[in-house]
């Protein structure tokens, strides 16, 4: 969340989250990220406004 805070207008796609926060960009880990940003988009702190892409909500 920190970096959806520092970056509210940015679109993320999961893969550039991983290489932003400098985590493992292997299909593992960004399916388990992929899981947890779908269950910020279902608490309302996230939006996605394409398929694969994700922004903090305004």
């Amino acid at each position: 969340m920190t970096t959806f805070n520092e970056h509210p207008e940015k679109v993320f796609r999961v893969r550039d989250l991983h290489e932003h926060l400098g985590l493992p960009t292997d299909e593992p880990s960004i399916n388990v990220t992929r899981s947890r940003l779908g269950r910020l988009i279902r608490q309302g702190f996230l939006e996605q406004p394409g398929r694969g892409r994700y922004q903090k909500r305004t």
